[in-house]
């Protein structure tokens, strides 16, 4: 059990440096700085992809071996609809965002910059926005608010 306590600090963190990495790409490539920020893109794809395995297995651990349902949010009063809000747009961008991306960075490894630019931002933002809201969901799930 203890095993599983790791995976919500691992994913956050993944969350984390994907979103400061997002971030950096973003302005890098703003400078033209080409090699940077194909660096930081690269690398916030390897860290969005262990994210979603690490996220995956916790879940499949979680509810096939212990049979765990999901964490229950303890907060009360205004802070619940703000809580779901925040989980629902996230878990519908997260779903929606999952296949844009290995598609804008296929474009971009092909040498198709101008369909990469077109997707990417769209892409960006929404991936953005999915990285960070990922940490507030584990702030108010696990930190603020943690299960009794």
């Amino acid at each position: 059990m203890q095993l599983l306590e790791i995976f919500p600090h691992l994913n956050a963190t993944l969350n984390a440096f994907s979103g400061v990495l997002l971030i950096f790409g973003f302005y890098f490539i703003k400078n033209k700085e080409i090699q940077k920020h194909r660096v930081c893109m690269v690398s916030a794809v390897v860290s969005s992809s262990i994210f979603l395995f690490c996220y995956l297995i916790h879940h499949s651990i979680r509810t096939y071996y212990f049979g765990l349902g999901p964490t229950k949010f303890t907060g009360e009063g205004i802070i619940r609809p703000i809580y779901f809000t925040i989980l629902a747009t996230h878990t519908i961008l997260a779903a929606v965002v999952a296949p844009a991306i290995p598609f804008i960075f296929y474009k971009a490894l092909k040498g198709q910059f101008e369909i990469h630019k077109k997707f990417a931002r769209v892409v960006f933002p929404v991936w953005l926005y999915v990285s960070v809201t990922g940490v507030v969901v584990y702030l108010l799930l696990y930190q603020l608010y943690p299960s009794r």
